[in-house]
């Protein structure tokens, strides 16, 4: 076996529930994860071949050929799109010799496609050599590639000043920039580390902690909206011979970036939101999953996690707490959109392909190694801080009656100012709009593609739980684009190319409105087909996780908020069109022997 191989294992004490971390470190130092290193670490872990392959081949990132000694993932999202990508990707592919999806021909540069990277307010953009390049041009392209093929440090490529606050860091020196426009009372107000560590908690019980969460009426602040305190307060009660808490930082969704900028501005207070929750469920270690797409910040995170040992933040008896012992590690996912929901995160976690589990048990019960899991994401872990440096009702007169406190907004797309706002719980759409300087609106998807799609008759309804419930991400839309190609259809592509193809509804389903989406943009359709598309939404909610159950939701409710886009595209005097034409389907075999289609 390589002694790199080798090493590589042993830095992970030969642990088969490191799984995900010694692939990426595999790849890291090999550029791909060959068949040999494959056989390798299956008989060193004690795992069947099979069973490290499963895990390797779920994953985007993850590579078992080479993708070019330069390896350029771009954007593919709705946003990114909007924003120009498809001209960025013709002078990659002009600069480079090659399409996306290969390699050039002397090897030097791989083009490859990627989801959503956590970039919207700053598009086109991609990831270069694990940097990100943001505010992409047809020009810019072309001089990156140039350089790359001149031997050039991808760094010594940017083409912007670094960005502000610590995204300029040594530890992290990237172009990214933060957008934060509006800063609310709680998560962008002032903070200093360690205030509520080392002076409240000291007085406070665990079941004190929990129960100053509880009156809080913090909610979830991933979408599904879980009361904070009562998840924490299940986890406290369940038994086991350990407890862990677990920060889902996986942000997959297109159109949110509002975790990205906490983990580069507020990290601290993440950090210190996760120890409180250890302390109040008992346990002693944590573990923040961080998407890959975010490793640039690996160094600058780990410099945190280490200055905050030194401060007694994290380690041993912690704040002066005699017993309050907590840590935290960082583990990487490696490309899927399904690992956001929290049981794919633990399998992920623990080294296997990302599918999610059958509930219940739930995570409080059985988790991270069947052990009771709290599972909460960076913004929730962040608010709780305040809650106990200034109490729970103070948090609660913030917002609606029943959504508390307030709610940092990805907003991106067809507006002035894109970026991270933090608001109060309870703001219109139309005050949102104004707020942003966007104008000229046709539509906006609230929380992404797994959200809902509306029109200027829904913007006077407020973002809430108890109205328009929203993980962050908002996308605006104006009229110059075509919704249903524009955006429908890229949402229905990731979800297909997300799924994790566990059940039947959510891997065939999509596939099949896709397609007769398609059959509409092409002036194929009829009026069935749009009935066809409503039926069919009806079983998805069937799925087994979120992704599978909103996977019709760009289709379902651009139909029932924009059902005039559909009938101006459909044939109105035909009751049926299989959409299909011969002469084209036969046009690349004649082609090939040399016939014109349809000749005698």
């Amino acid at each position: 076996m390589n002694s790199q191989l080798e090493k590589i294992i042993k830095k992970y004490d030969s642990d088969k529930f490191r799984l995900m971390d010694i692939l990426i470190d595999i790849q890291a130092e090999f550029g791909f994860i060959s068949k040999e290193a494959t056989h390798d670490v299956a008989k060193e872990l004690n795992m069947a071949v099979v069973d490290v392959e499963q895990t390797l081949t779920f994953y985007h990132f993850f590579t078992q050929k080479s993708t070019g000694k330069n390896t350029v993932y771009l954007n593919d999202s709705a946003v990114a799109c909007m924003m120009g990508r498809e001209e960025i990707k013709k002078a990659f592919e002009e600069a480079a010799g090659c399409k996306f999806g290969e390699n050039s021909a002397d090897g030097l540069i791989g083009l490859y496609n990627t989801a959503c990277i956590g970039m919207n307010d700053q598009e086109p953009a991609a990831i270069i050599n694990g940097k990100v390049f943001t505010k992409l041009t047809p020009a810019v392209a072309q001089q990156i590639v140039s350089g790359l093929k001149a031997g050039k440090n991808v760094q010594d490529l940017y083409h912007q000043e670094l960005g502000d606050g610590k995204n300029a860091a040594a530890e992290v020196k990237s172009m990214v920039r933060n957008n934060i426009r509006r800063r609310g009372q709680v998560i962008l107000n002032d903070f200093t580390p360690g205030v509520a560590l080392k002076t409240k908690l000291s007085s406070m019980q665990p079941k004190d902690v929990i129960d100053e969460v509880k009156k809080s009426n913090i909610r979830g602040r991933g979408g599904a909206g879980f009361p904070t305190g009562l998840k924490w307060d299940f986890c406290s009660r369940s038994t086991g011979e350990k407890r862990y808490v677990l920060c889902n930082a996986d942000e997959g969704e297109p159109g949110t970036f509002k975790d990205r900028v906490l983990l580069t501005e507020r990290p601290e207070m993440l950090f210190e939101g996760m120890a409180i929750g250890g302390y109040a469920v008992g346990a002693d270690q944590g573990i923040l999953y961080l998407r890959y797409e975010y490793k640039y910040l690996e160094t600058y995170l780990e410099k945190v996690l280490e200055d905050a040992r030194k401060d007694n933040r994290l380690g041993k008896n912690i704040g002066g707490v005699n017993g309050f012992d907590f840590d935290i590690r960082i583990q990487f996912g490696a490309g899927a959109y399904v690992c956001g929901e929290e049981t794919a995160l633990i399998e992920s976690g623990e080294g296997k392909r990302g599918e999610p589990r059958d509930k219940p048990p739930f995570p409080v019960e059985k988790g991270y190694l069947n052990m009771p899991t709290v599972i909460n994401n960076v913004e929730t872990f962040c608010a709780v801080v305040k809650i106990i440096e200034n109490g729970g009702n103070w948090y609660k007169q913030m917002g609606t009656e029943e959504s508390s406190g307030t709610k940092l907004l990805s907003i991106s797309g067809d507006c002035a100012q894109p970026g991270v706002y933090e608001i109060e719980w309870g703001m219109t759409i139309s005050q949102m709009l104004e707020m942003v300087g966007a104008s000229n609106v046709q539509a906006v998807q609230v929380s992404g593609p797994s959200g809902q799609i509306i029109g200027p008759k829904d913007f006077d309804r407020k973002i809430c739980y108890g109205d328009l419930a929203t993980g962050g991400s908002m996308i605006v839309v104006d009229k110059t684009r075509d919704m249903l190609k524009d955006i429908v259809l890229n949402f229905m592509e990731f979800f297909i190319e997300e799924s994790c193809g566990s059940c039947t509804t959510c891997r065939i389903v999509p596939k099949l409105m896709k397609d007769r989406l398609v059959k509409i943009l092409n002036g194929k359709g009829v009026m069935k087909d749009i009935a066809d598309l409503e039926d069919w939404a009806k079983i998805l909610p069937v799925s087994r996780c979120g992704l599978g159950q909103t996977a019709a939701n760009p289709i379902a409710t651009s139909i029932k908020n924009f059902r005039e886009l559909y009938e101006a595209k459909v044939q109105k005097d035909v009751d049926y069109d299989c959409g299909f034409d011969m002469n084209k389907a036969v046009q690349a075999s004649c082609a090939f022997v040399d016939r014109v289609p349809n000749a005698h």
